[in-house]
């Protein structure tokens, strides 16, 4: 071992100062006969002080389960707010409370009351249920265009969510599709924009108070037309006039950057132009202190959780959070939890459980060639109209040319299509008889009246089966959902549906599905 030398005391005698090279070697014949330290004696004195240089270093323990635990606590914040370690502890406040005689209710009868209605909450301090849009504290112009609408007492989410997101806290909404999610985040977001308007007029280029994100071009515009309405309502009825803004693909930019600048209250938006346009500086985000992301569990888990995160930096506060979604897996729920403040669960029934108004679930084995042919004769089982979904746009087409020439009135809707294609399609579909889709169509979209679903594929994932086949049995009607099974599913899907059948009760499993093992099982 190499010896280092001190060469300012060099011929001195002396120690430097006291000054030895922790490299040093026992050297009997060093200066002055001076047994010098080696590295394995200074190891035993560190050890008698408890210290092992040895011992794993935290990060050597951390698996690769706490990895994933970690990125998930983080995808849902902004960049600004990791890098300065931002947290809040306390959830927004807003001016909104309920009557009194609810306030003062006793827990036991809240919970009798979320019992009656099959709503499940998790959190602290909940507000309370609330069965009376008037109870709600919604000015009267919303009242009368809910009941013009046909909506005469809220649906079982509404009944809890809508307390929820009016009190400013952070939610987790999970329901069946067509139970009426759109209206708790929207509504609240409206009352928000109208209580910052009457506190401060908005100024030219300004806004938005609140922000609407959804997956796809379809359910944004959908939900802009529910906002937009009740907006429009508010400002018939005497109320401050509040200006919602649509942004999406397909939509002149410049038409939109005219709407902003005037300044505007209420934004729903895709990901994609919502990024573009704060990313050029025509939208800011410093005054907006509410966010709804619609479709959460497809936002999050199936490629928009960069997108999500870049969109949330241009946030200069706290904003209440609401995610929506007729499912919600359990590790999306621990990941949207971890960024949320104090959060409010609200589940009507099991996440993920199909619709039980939807009460007519047919299985039936067809073979891959045969499939085309048999619709004809599923879409006699009831009256139009009736959808068809299909895993791939090729299918989707030629089903459409099949439907066509037999004479069927058939309209198509694809992520292929131009954006001009598939908003005539879905202006067509309450027209038409039969609208084929592939998935583009199948999450909220609010098809009326829809009497038939058809799977023509079984989807690869059971969500996607719940979020298609709820485009029927939609607010307290009935429906009939057909689904196709042969080789080509998977085992696992095939099971999934097994058990989801089960769940939904007086639903007849074929016995193809009954004959199914399950592997875990008993396990």
């Amino acid at each position: 071992m190499q010896v280092h030398k001190d060469t300012s005391t060099a011929g001195s005698g002396q120690e430097g100062g006291g000054r030895e090279s922790r490299g040093a070697s026992t050297d009997k014949g060093g200066k002055g006969g001076r047994k010098v330290k080696s590295l394995l004696d200074e190891k035993a004195e560190l050890l008698k002080m408890g210290i092992d240089l040895d011992a794993p270093k935290a990060t050597d323990e951390v698996d690769e389960q706490t990895l994933e635990d970690l990125s998930q606590k983080k995808a849902l914040m902004g960049v600004q707010e990791l890098a300065n370690d931002v947290k809040y502890t306390e959830p927004m406040k807003t001016d909104w409370r309920p009557p009194r005689h609810l306030r003062e209710t006793t827990e036991e009868e809240r919970d009798r009351l979320r019992k009656k209605w099959h709503i499940i909450v998790e959190g602290e301090d909940v507000p309370p249920p609330i069965k009376d849009f008037k109870d709600m504290r919604f000015p009267k112009p919303t009242l009368d265009l809910l009941k013009a609408k046909g909506i005469e007492r809220p649906t079982p989410i509404q009944v809890q969510g809508l307390p929820v997101a009016l009190s400013g806290r952070d939610m987790i909404g999970i329901a069946f599709t067509g139970s009426g999610k759109t209206l708790v985040f929207s509504l609240p977001m409206v009352m928000i924009a109208l209580e910052q308007e009457t506190k401060m007029p908005i100024a030219r280029g300004e806004g938005p108070f609140g922000l609407c994100i959804n997956p796809s071009r379809e359910l944004a515009r959908q939900t802009y037309e529910v906002m937009k309405e009740h907006c429009d309502a508010l400002g018939f009825g005497g109320f401050p006039p509040l200006r919602c803004l649509l942004c999406m693909g397909g939509i002149d930019l410049r038409e939109q950057g005219d709407v902003l600048a005037g300044g505007v209250h209420c934004v729903v938006a895709t990901p994609g132009r919502l990024m573009d346009l704060l990313g050029k500086g025509r939208l800011r985000l410093d005054l907006c202190r509410y966010l709804a992301l619609d479709e959460a569990d497809r936002m999050i888990d199936m490629g928009f959780e960069e997108e999500v995160r870049e969109i949330l930096s241009y946030f200069k506060g706290q904003r209440q959070t609401l995610l929506f979604s007729a499912t919600m897996p359990l590790h999306i729920q621990n990941f949207a939890k971890s960024a949320l403040v104090k959060p409010v669960l609200v589940n009507v029934g099991r996440a993920g459980a199909a619709n039980l108004d939807v009460i007519q679930q047919e299985v039936e084995y067809v073979k891959q060639e045969a499939r085309i042919v048999y619709l004809l004769e599923c879409l006699q089982k009831t009256a139009p109209p009736a959808l068809i979904f299909c895993e791939n746009k090729a299918d989707v087409d030629d089903i459409h040319e099949y439907l066509l020439l037999k004479g069927v009135d058939a309209v198509s809707s694809h992520g292929g299509k131009s954006q001009e294609d598939r908003e005539w399609a879905t202006y067509l579909a309450g027209k038409a008889d039969v609208l084929v889709a592939t998935d583009v169509a199948a999450k909220g979209l609010d098809f009326p009246d829809v009497q038939h679903v058809i799977n023509f594929d079984m989807p690869k994932e059971i969500e996607t089966y719940v979020h298609r086949i709820g485009r029927t049995g939609r607010c307290g009607k009935t429906g009939v959902a057909t689904t196709f099974i042969n080789k080509n599913c998977s085992e696992q899907i095939l099971l999934d549906l097994k058990y989801l059948l089960k769940e939904a009760k007086q639903q007849r499993i074929p016995p193809v599905l009954n004959h199914l093992e399950d592997p875990d099982e008993g396990r």
